[in-house]
């Protein structure tokens, strides 16, 4: 079945979080929904906003690093930044930490790897809960509760058992941050806390934004 994206006509466009790489997931998001049909009525927005970002990613004077998707008044939209009025329309709005999900990022994955990526989340979280002695020492508050309907996510999320859909495009677009290059990761490229060496941990600690 051919989908609306060609993952072969796909190239590297940037770093997780940069301005090339989320204005081209957004612009493969339009597509996408443009090719959809949704109802006329239909309003729904997407941000994705990743907080303590490099500083090289932030150049040019841009405010914020993530990209967003909107649909209103019959029209799709979408580019780089968190704006007011998308964060306005019910939707899915997600704040992280940029270090927390950058690498595991550039995993491709259907169902079952979704479920790896996310046990490999949740023992990061731990390992590092462990070693400052605090509870969730990196998480962000959401800007609002989750809403991600059949009406968006059936076309966003087609074929990524076979490797399509927008987390395995926006993938193959991203290019490797060069602070983990050297760590342990899982099979989902999640890092793995416990086998790195103590310089790693305190450089990934800073990384995340999290006071020891």
């Amino acid at each position: 079945m051919p989908y609306v994206i060609d993952m072969s006509t796909l190239k590297k466009e940037g770093e997780f979080g940069s301005k090339e790489w989320g204005e081209a997931c957004a612009a493969a998001a339009v597509k996408i929904l443009e090719a959809a049909d949704l109802p006329e009525d239909f309003e729904w927005a997407f941000t994705e906003c990743y907080t303590h970002p490099p500083a090289r990613l932030m150049q040019g004077g841009r405010e914020k690093a993530g990209y967003y998707i909107m649909v209103k008044d019959g029209k799709i939209t979408g580019g780089d930044g968190e704006p007011e009025e998308a964060l306005a329309i019910r939707g899915f709005h997600i704040r992280a930490r940029w270090a927390a999900i950058c690498n595991q990022s550039g995993a491709f994955y259907g169902r079952e790897g979704g479920r790896k990526r996310g046990e490999g989340q949740r023992a990061l979280l731990a390992a590092i809960e462990q070693y400052v002695g605090r509870k969730n020492p990196y998480g962000e508050e959401q800007p609002s509760e989750m809403y991600w309907p059949d009406t968006v996510s059936i076309p966003l999320m087609a074929g990524s058992e076979e490797g399509n859909g927008l987390h395995n495009i926006a993938a193959a677009m991203q290019v490797q941050s060069p602070e983990f290059v050297d760590l342990p990761v899982t099979e989902m490229l999640v890092p793995i806390f416990e086998e790195m060496t103590e310089e790693q941990k305190k450089d990934f600690l800073k990384l995340l934004a999290v006071e020891m």
